[in-house]
């Protein structure tokens, strides 16, 4: 079976492309390290103007009720422009987990806000040791001993954990668990909490393809303008040799990330062998790309005023995000060892 995105969805990734290289710069996001919350209600108004917020929300609550496949297209855009906001974390994870409640007041009001671009939402998810963005989320989602809360941002009290990556806003929170603050039990969050996971992961992996192939851009260019003996660095032998080394691996992780974005839409029963292997290849391809662009680079690399650290910082930063190697293998290895899953080239998609 071919798989190949559609005019439609190619058409949405190439506008939000056109979009972020105008609005999200380097410049930009150097700038929103120096604010107090490192966040611009401006280019969140922005992003829900362009349709980003509502993607995921169901058409009943004036979303565009798209899925995981078109993410995988704009999530991969998103993360090539380093884009700083929670923009996955809200409309694609959040919106999921409380697509998968019942329906309630507040439950739908939070989806009508979160398309219109009125609502951030943070996740407390057992997986991340901090939670991002608790600062200007207008809601919280919390996990505790296995139940879903939902918590005011009034509600906790939290504490700043230093990142690698300045654009990066991760807090300790503090928080009382009571019969108010819970809308999921224990049985009923675990499969919210599930998904919540996959979304996570196969989102840090769609922007770790897009930060690869922003480096592996960012590479090209410095060995094509640098010059060494007369002649453009990356014209040696030695220099090509790095940068094919990335774009194999890119090549190879791309089908993997897709794979993981159908697997997660068709709810597939092995989604989390996908997943988990897609943030393995996709997370591989980033690092590696950072290591090549760095040697390319040479000394000037380490530079604070060289954009090339906004982008090597996020892919380490978003390495560890939403489980890091060991734990991705560990469930790959499950998966495959205990379960038994189907694999190989004609189990890729099996056709009814």
């Amino acid at each position: 079976m071919d798989f190949v995105f559609n005019e439609d969805q190619e058409a949405l990734a190439s506008t939000v492309k056109r979009f972020l290289m105008t609005e999200m710069t380097p410049e930009l996001i150097r700038e929103l390290w120096t604010t107090p919350t490192g966040r611009s209600e401006a280019l969140w108004a922005m992003f829900a103007a362009q349709g980003l917020t509502a993607v995921s929300v169901p058409e009943s609550h004036d979303g565009m009720g798209l899925s995981e496949i078109e993410w995988a297209l704009l999530a991969q855009t998103y993360g090539y422009f380093a884009g700083p906001e929670p923009l996955l974390d809200t409309a694609l994870v959040a919106v999921g987990m409380l697509d998968g409640l019942p329906s309630s007041t507040w439950r739908d009001a939070l989806l009508r806000d979160i398309a219109a671009g009125t609502a951030r939402v943070a996740i407390a998810h057992p997986v991340n040791p901090y939670v991002s963005d608790a600062h200007v989320a207008q809601v919280l989602l919390c996990e505790r001993d296995g139940e879903l809360h939902r918590l005011a941002p009034h509600a906790c009290t939290w504490a700043a954990v230093e990142s690698i990556d300045p654009s990066r806003r991760l807090f300790e929170l503090e928080w009382q668990a009571s019969a108010s603050t819970r809308v999921a039990s224990a049985d009923e969050a675990a499969p919210l909490f599930a998904r919540a996971l996959d979304r996570g992961a196969f989102a840090v992996a769609a922007q770790l393809l897009g930060l690869t192939q922003r480096v592996l851009d960012m590479a090209i260019d410095y060995s094509a303008q640098r010059k060494q003996f007369g002649k453009p660095v990356g014209s040696y032998q030695a220099v090509k040799h790095l940068l094919a080394d990335v774009a194999i691996h890119y090549e190879f992780a791309r089908p993997v990330v897709y794979r993981a974005a159908c697997a997660i839409a068709a709810n597939d029963p092995y989604r989390a062998l996908y997943v988990s292997h897609a943030k393995l290849a996709a997370t591989a391809a980033a690092q590696l790309a950072a290591r090549h662009a760095m040697q390319v680079h040479g000394a000037i690399g380490y530079t604070w005023e060289l954009d090339l650290q906004i982008f090597m910082k996020r892919i380490w930063a978003l390495s560890g995000s939403w489980g890091d190697t060991t734990f991705h293998k560990d469930r790959v290895a499950d998966t495959l060892i205990e379960a038994r899953a189907p694999i190989g080239p004609a189990r890729t998609f099996e056709l009814e």
